[in-house]
């Protein structure tokens, strides 16, 4: 049974589309009733200190509201000052730059990586206990039929190279977009669970756009991030089972999320740059072209070359991100580490 094509209007009673936000007739809110319910529902869950549930309903109501409203603005504005409390409330990935120095292979390499691990585990505490916290939404994917069937698909074409390697690269592949997911729902955004493409890799869908160049570049940098994390896992288990398989599994891994820095088309690296000021932009420059000549890794270079034709090119953001520029420093000279290590 098909839902009918109109609707009466909250205010006048005539029948108005159903697509339709705003009366044509009376001007008023076609949603009054859900937008007032959402606006209760989201101070009340403000008021019991869940911001992230609060920012759910904001991010629904601003689906329910016209874009040039005075109202989608007022909205607009309680989400940002939720998303800006958020952030200050946690501990923020990146706390500290990682020197790009002792990219070196062997056992030296093998050393300063599992330094690398360490540093991550113990700067990036914040982030260990958001996922600590969200374990039950790490999994959603796991019980999602199409992400299932996706994954399985994915490993038989893989698997050529190897069960253990192939099993490897997909969870890596797994954490990095569940990364995503964490920081869209964290941030009151619908996300889809993730949908892994043979011979490529993965992709989580955004079913609503963020509102401004910080939070995208929150949500596409937590990629890398969990990415990172993955490969300095399975960095820890080749210095402890001596597995070649799981050494190769961190470097691949290193290489795909520096990839993902890319800053070209929708990539990570893209959402990442755009909100850098210019001094920021050529700090992060800087710091891959050191990471470059220190490590063997041709993604390096290329992300380099990449992102100083975009710095020249783009208008950088006047204000500049902090945590953005933190999060650059720390993944290049690691992720380039990480790519370096068994060639």
């Amino acid at each position: 049974m098909t839902a009918p094509e109109h609707r009466p209007c909250p205010g006048c009673t005539r029948d108005v589309p159903r697509a339709f936000l705003v009366c044509p007739y009376c001007h008023a809110l076609m949603h009054r009733e859900s937008l007032q319910a959402l606006t209760r529902e989201a101070e009340d869950l403000t008021a019991r200190g869940d911001p992230a549930g609060a920012l759910t309903r904001w991010r629904e109501a601003l689906t329910l509201l016209p874009p040039a409203s005075r109202q989608h603005a007022e909205v607009q504005r309680r989400a940002d000052a939720l998303t800006r409390a958020l952030d200050a409330s946690s501990t923020t990935p990146g706390a500290g730059a990682t020197s790009p120095a002792g990219l070196s292979g062997g056992k030296k390499g093998l050393a300063g990586a599992l330094a690398v691990a360490g540093l991550f585990l113990l700067k990036f505490k914040g982030l260990a206990l958001l996922v600590l916290s969200q374990g039950k939404l790490l999994l959603l994917g796991l019980f999602k039929l199409p992400t299932l069937l996706s994954m399985l698909l994915w490993f038989g074409v893989t698997s050529d190279q190897g069960w253990g390697f192939a099993l490897g690269i997909l969870f890596s592949l797994y954490i990095h977009e569940m990364g995503h997911v964490l920081a869209l729902t964290r941030r009151g955004f619908p996300a889809t669970a993730p949908m892994f493409i043979p011979g490529l890799g993965a992709l989580v869908r955004l079913q609503q756009r963020p509102a401004n160049a910080i939070e995208d570049a929150r949500i596409g940098l937590a990629g890398p991030l969990f990415g990172l994390g993955a490969a300095a896992v399975a960095l820890a288990l080749s210095y402890v089972l001596h597995s070649p398989t799981a050494l190769a599994v961190a470097s691949l891994g290193g290489s795909i999320n520096l990839f993902n820095l890319l800053p070209v088309w929708q990539l990570d690296g893209a959402r990442g740059l755009r909100p850098l000021s210019r001094s920021q932009r050529w700090t992060v420059a800087a710091a891959l072209l050191v990471s470059a000549l220190l490590g063997r890794s041709v993604m390096c270079w290329a992300v380099c070359a990449l992102f100083v034709e975009r710095a020249l090119r783009d208008t950088p953001d006047p204000d500049g991100d902090p945590v953005a520029l933190r999060q650059w420093l720390v993944l290049v000279p690691t992720l380039t580490l990480l790519a370096s290590l068994t060639r």
